[in-house]
């Protein structure tokens, strides 16, 4: 019985305690943040750090990009015009050569043997047209031996050319002023007749043919200057011009051919991927704001300006895209100044924080040169 009484104390203890507890808190008007008393207003929303660019003045250009392997305009595959044992192979990989030089000479034996003996025919047969030609004169002659006789001549002289000719395709000569790029035979190797043997490639100029989308099809002309990079010479930039322009669009793919033409200058080789750039307008003082700054490139261009501390929306006319740079035809004015960073967290209105503001650097503290940092305003 007395352990029951003493139970129920101990409850009524406890009761009391936190009752006292919770009036404590309420005389002194907490809160579970522990704020302040009196603290009844609404805090405002936060200001939005922000980058922003100023709008310029820079030329721009209008320019189309693209991507195309460098190509040799002038290439010959020699070939054997006649069969025979290789003598000699005068040229290698790599060598410079001139039209008409000698690049392989095949054995040519049987060829002489040929000349020699049409040679010969043709010399009885001029003597026999010599005689012919006297015994005409005193009518000593039928009018039909002396044709046939004239006619077995030109014939042979005919003959006798044909074997010269078979005998000069011994001596393999270069149609083309190049570098050799392959020779396929060795001394000794038998060549068949019509056979490539040599492959020259003219490099002194390189073309690139780019498929151009028919949008462009107004835009490109023939003598445009045309910038090249290629992968393999970082750091260079090669220029030429746009050599031929191809009116006909391929239904299939809606593109046309744009032949490049560059000046090699002995770096550029055939079969390097270039990419290439051709610029075929410009403006001198267009008004440009940084591409980061565009919260959309189509239609509904727009950035955020910063006006009066805060954010606004700002509907813009683009023009050209030049790199970094977009041309601003109508929105804006030259001075004003554009969020290029953290845009993503803006709203139409949204208080802003600039930081890295052009001419925030420094100002003049003293005569002597020192300078101070100038803080932003809020």
């Amino acid at each position: 019985m007395r352990h029951h009484t003493l139970s129920r104390g101990h409850v009524r203890a406890v009761v009391l305690a936190l009752a006292c507890v919770l009036s404590v808190a309420a005389c002194k008007g907490g809160s579970p943040d522990g704020a302040a008393p009196g603290e009844d207003g609404k805090k405002g929303p936060e200001a939005v750090t922000v980058e922003v660019a100023a709008v310029e003045t820079r030329p721009v250009a209008a320019s189309y990009s693209g991507t195309a392997p460098l190509e040799a305009p002038a290439e010959a595959q020699v070939v054997a015009k006649t069969s025979g044992v290789a003598l000699s192979v005068l040229v290698e990989e790599g060598d410079v050569v001139r039209a008409g030089q000698t690049l392989v000479r095949l054995d040519a034996s049987r060829a002489e043997l040929q000349a020699a003996q049409t040679a010969a025919q043709m010399n009885k047969l001029q003597n026999q047209f010599a005689r012919a030609q006297t015994l005409a004169k005193e009518q000593l002659i039928a009018a039909s031996d002396y044709d046939q006789i004239r006619y077995d001549l030109e014939n042979a002289r005919a003959a006798n050319r044909l074997a010269n000719l078979e005998l000069s395709y011994a001596a393999v000569k270069a149609p083309i002023s190049g570098v050799v790029a392959s020779v396929t035979p060795k001394p000794g190797n038998f060549v068949q007749i019509n056979t490539p043997i040599v492959r020259i490639v003219d490099t002194s100029t390189l073309e690139a043919v780019l498929n151009v989308p028919e949008r462009e099809l107004a835009t490109m002309q023939a003598g445009l200057p045309v910038d090249l990079r290629v992968d393999a010479l970082p750091g260079k930039t090669f220029t030429g011009t746009i050599d031929r322009i191809s009116p006909v669009v391929d239904s299939g793919s809606g593109t046309f051919r744009v032949i490049a033409e560059f000046d090699s200058g002995g770096l550029l080789q055939p079969g390097m991927f270039g990419r290439i750039g051709i610029d075929y307008d410009k403006r001198a003082n267009a008004t440009v704001v940084p591409r980061a700054a565009l919260l959309d490139a189509g239609t509904n261009a727009a950035v955020f300006a910063v006006r009066d501390g805060k954010a606004a929306r700002v509907p813009v006319t683009l023009g050209y895209m030049d790199g970094q740079w977009a041309e601003v035809r109508e929105g804006l004015a030259v001075g004003e100044q554009v969020v290029v960073a953290g845009k993503a967290a803006l709203r139409d209105g949204s208080a802003v924080t600039v930081i890295g503001q052009p001419g925030d650097k420094a100002v003049a503290a003293s005569e002597g040169g020192a300078v101070a940092p100038v803080a932003n305003n809020q």
